[in-house]
């Protein structure tokens, strides 16, 4: 583990794995998060510390990939928060025919 001369990890040294996540909140709305500490990060959703869940009361965390590098998870998160609901759903049920369908029926939607 990197650390900073302040003794903690340091969050940006690539040789730490990162995350992206998909929580559930109240039991209808999807979250999508990226972070280095996975447990820490969902304690402060829970804690209300995050601005974006803070008006949700439920948290589950339902789905999380691991990377090598920021980058790498960047990439996916922003990917991930431009789908729709039902392509999240798929993701995380591991429907992968309805996934992929979702992704053919959008791009006949922009032809």
């Amino acid at each position: 583990t990197h650390s900073t001369s302040s003794g903690f990890a340091d969050p940006f040294f690539q040789g730490m794995p990162w995350h992206i996540y998909i929580l559930l909140c109240d039991q209808k709305t999807y979250y999508v998060g990226l972070t280095s500490n996975l447990k820490q990060r969902l304690d402060s959703h829970k804690l209300r510390k995050n601005l974006a869940t803070k008006k949700f009361s439920d948290f589950e965390l339902v789905y999380s990939e691991d990377f090598k590098t920021r980058k790498e998870a960047e990439l996916r998160e922003a990917q991930l928060k431009k789908w729709s609901a039902a392509k999240k759903k798929a993701l995380i049920a591991g429907d992968k025919t309805l996934l992929i369908s979702l992704s053919k029926s959008r791009a006949l939607l922009k032809s």
